[in-house]
């Protein structure tokens, strides 16, 4: 990536972002990018100079806004010619003849792999007669680039790209490729220096974070990277996202056991709990061996929450396939699910299994599902009325400038009366009303 001295200096940008915490880091990497090449964030689409899209595709919702949006921004074209609209992530990615075809006022498409050309990009697209497309379909190397938070408690940190577990109804492997790691010192380094801006939090990300290092050659694990981050002195908390089960060793979860830091929240998602179900799925785990890992966090990790994705109605679901999913949910007892409508997705294998379920079918079984569960979260939330718990301050909530929010250890969200002068400090609270989604309480 060549950047000039501030050629940009004096222009604003705006980035609209879709989809996943991958999605956010990017915008924080685009918004680094541009603010190294002189841009400034503007504060609306009517003021920017410069508007980026950084799309998802992994569910057909997420495309329906960003087409939907993209379009309304015909008029402030009109209004204003020398405007740049750029296209990038995943749905860039997947379909850049759609992306060009639907919205013919896009100035430059760039994909998930080249997000470091956007300064020859933007060169390019200020004199172009017709849009610039600069897709690469491979990563080469994973490098090093600027980044611009928005501040705040917590900040993620990439340590994979792609992925290589090709679930039958995923579009991430086509559309950011195999699974790449980071340099351990590379990761070190960086969470150092967030600790010293004062990002007390750290979440390690990755699609599969548990595979961590296999692509290096070196023998480095993920338990490995957990205990080595967990060390940086000035750290308050480490969590990661996002775990596979299959890949869930006892390393790990011995890891989240003797790092202090290591917040004792695992997310698992399931999907499914039906093993014919899973298998279609290509998941590489059975709803016993899904059970065993359950039991062993339990047994090493005993203060735990635990939460997971579920999908309803994928193709060939039976009756008596949901009905092991719930079972599943009855036995587990998740603290929290997030539960999603099965969404074909083009170019995957599962979107042109036969035997697809209907829309009807499938919100039925979602309401049964989520019905299920928060009885389960209310009831397990319930019993921490009265507890004493370690909450990080997040800051002022958005409705009530007098009310903190905060998070437990287990990743449960709470509220509670406070000045804004905690934020980013460890307090103590007394939980005096659980709720279903989170928790009310008082400052010791």
């Amino acid at each position: 990536m060549h950047i000039q001295d501030k050629p940009y200096k004096g222009k604003k940008y705006y980035i609209r972002t879709y989809g996943c915490q991958m999605n956010e880091r990017d915008s924080e990497t685009i918004a680094g990018i541009l603010t190294a090449l002189g841009y400034e964030g503007a504060q609306s689409e009517r003021t920017a100079d410069l508007i980026i899209f950084n799309t998802c595709c992994v569910r057909e919702t997420a495309e329906r806004k960003a087409y939907g949006r993209l379009n309304a921004l015909k008029r402030l074209k009109r209004k204003n010619p020398d405007l740049l609209i750029g296209v990038g992530g995943c749905m860039a990615q997947k379909d850049r003849e759609r992306v060009l075809s639907t919205v013919p006022h896009v100035d430059f498409v760039f994909g998930t792999h080249n997000i470091q050309e956007l300064p020859e990009i933007l060169k390019e697209a200020t004199t172009a007669r017709k849009p610039v497309v600069q897709l690469w379909e491979e990563a080469r190397g994973i490098p090093e680039l600027p980044s611009l938070r928005s501040g705040g408690v917590s900040a993620y940190v990439t340590i994979t790209h792609g992925c290589t577990n090709y679930c039958s109804y995923c579009i991430v492997p086509y559309v950011r490729g195999r699974e790449l790691s980071r340099r351990p010192g590379d990761i070190i380094n960086e969470v150092r220096r967030l600790v010293r801006q004062g990002y007390g939090e750290i979440t390690l990300l990755g699609q599969n974070v548990n595979t961590y290092g296999r692509d290096l050659g070196e023998g480095f694990t993920f338990a490995q990277l957990l205990r080595d981050v967990n060390s940086v002195d000035g750290l308050r908390r480490l969590r990661y996202t996002t775990s596979h089960p299959r890949d869930f060793s006892t390393d790990i979860i011995e890891a989240v056991r003797d790092c202090d830091k290591v917040c004792e929240h695992f997310h698992l998602p399931l999907q499914a709990g039906s093993n014919l179900i899973l298998k279609k799925m290509n998941r590489g785990y059975t709803r016993e061996g899904y059970l065993r890992l359950i039991e062993k966090v339990r047994k090493l990790v005993p203060a735990n929450s635990i939460s997971t994705d579920i999908i309803v109605g994928f193709p060939g679901e039976t009756e008596a396939d949901f009905a092991d999913t719930l079972d599943m949910v009855r036995r587990v007892r998740f603290d929290n699910a997030f539960t999603f409508l099965f969404s074909p997705r083009s170019g995957t294998p599962a979107a042109d299994m036969p035997e697809q379920v209907p829309l009807g079918v499938k919100k039925e079984r979602l309401n049964r599902l989520m019905a299920l569960q928060d009885r389960i979260s209310r009831d397990i939330n319930e019993k921490l009325r009265g507890q004493e718990l370690e909450v990080l301050v997040e800051g002022s909530s958005k409705r009530r400038k007098e009310i903190l929010t905060g998070r437990t250890r287990t990743n449960k969200l709470v509220l509670f009366a406070g000045g804004e002068e905690l934020k980013g400090e460890l307090v103590t609270v007394r939980i005096t009303r659980p709720q279903t989604w989170n928790l009310y309480g008082e400052l010791i």
